[in-house]
This record gives structure tokens, sequence and C-alpha cells, in this order.
């Protein structure tokens, strides 16, 4: 149940309006998550949904690497409508099945490249510690140099606001479904997200016989 009234477009005001038209028209393409909230001050939303196109759509990174990040935010706050969205962009976009599902139950996802598995420890460590060890910073940055290297934070920046604000308000999941299993113990807890492995290349991964 929600803590806040959520902006309904049936009763807007004339800002409200002109947000609205700009997220709808746009690539998002419908009124979902945090900016349900955010319209209540129009001018934090529009900054806000401009600010949100160009790290989801418009970034330097891979799709599927650019919803991988996400996903790892989404699961570190259990953000229930932020994995619902991006669970399925991120498979839609070629991320492995198998990598989500591992996300989801908080298993060491296995990846078979180094971008992906360099993208996963990059937001992972940063959001358990606040920081980036040294050797995955560089190879992200050799990958796609200062630019990608900014956007990766401000990636795994952006959705830590975006999950906040959808658990602090309770904001719901279309049809009410929680994919996530919250962290145990009688308080909530951010979940403690394992450290990823990097396996050989598929293509090299040898099969049985």
């Amino acid at each position: 149940m929600p803590r806040i009234p959520l902006f309904d477009p049936e009763v807007m005001t004339p800002e409200q309006e002109r947000v609205y038209r700009d997220v709808v028209n746009g690539p998002r393409a419908r009124l979902v998550g945090p900016l349900r909230a955010a319209l209540h001050r129009p001018e934090l939303a529009d900054r806000w949904q401009r600010f949100g196109e160009i790290l989801r759509y418009g970034t330097s990174l891979p799709e599927h690497l650019n919803e991988l990040a996400i996903l790892v935010v989404a699961r570190r706050w259990t953000a229930q409508l932020e994995w619902s969205i991006h669970a399925d962009a991120a498979l839609r976009a070629g991320l492995a099945a198998e990598i989500v599902e591992a996300l989801r139950v908080g298993e060491p996802p296995v990846f078979h490249d180094q971008d992906a598995y360099d993208v996963h420890e990059f937001a992972r460590t940063l959001q358990q510690t606040g920081d980036v060890d040294e050797e995955v910073y560089q190879r992200v940055w050799q990958r796609w140099g200062e630019v990608g290297a900014v956007e990766l934070s401000s990636v795994v920046g952006y959705y830590t606001l975006v999950a906040m604000t959808l658990n602090v308000h309770r904001i719901p999941v279309p049809g009410g479904e929680r994919p996530l299993a919250s962290a145990a113990g009688p308080v909530r807890r951010l979940m403690e997200l394992p450290e990823a492995t990097l396996g050989a290349p598929a293509e090299m991964t040898k099969t049985a016989g």
C-alpha cells in the first residue's frame, strides 16, 4: 500500500500534464515507478525523467550490460518494481536467463565474458563498499573510456535513487507481484551480493563426451 497518494493522470495541474506527456511520448511510453511520486513536484519529475532517459537509453554501454548494472542495484535494495521492469528488459536485450535468475535468488552468477563480469563487479562493489576495485575500474575504463566509466557509475547511482524512492514510498508493482525475497532478519536489510565467477568463454567450454 503506497505511503503517499500517487500521481493520477486524471487529475493534473498544467505543469504535471506537460511532464506526463513528455514521459508517455518518450521511450518509456508509460508512467510507472518513482515518477509517480516525483510528479508531486513537477520540476523535480521533469529533470528526473530526462536524466533517467539518458542513463537507461543513451549510454555507450551495450544494452544488456546497462540492464545488468540496474539489476544489481535492484537486487541489492530488493526493489520489486525496479527488478520487475528491468529483468524483462535485460532478457529482451540478450542477458542470459541464468544470470538473471542467479541474481534474483542471490547466488553467484557465472559469466563467460570479461565485459559482463566487470560490469557486474563494478556495480556490486560500488553498491556494497562505496568504491570499485582498481583492476575492475581500469578494465571498464580501457573498454569504454572515460565516458563509459562515468556513465556506469551514474547508472548505479541513479538507479539507487530509483530503488530508494520505490521502497520508501511503497510504490507497488502492477499486479502485486513480488519477484524478490527480502533479506532475512527482523529489520529490513540490504541484500548481500555474492561475487561473480568468470568462467571460460562459452565457445571454449567443453561438453561431456
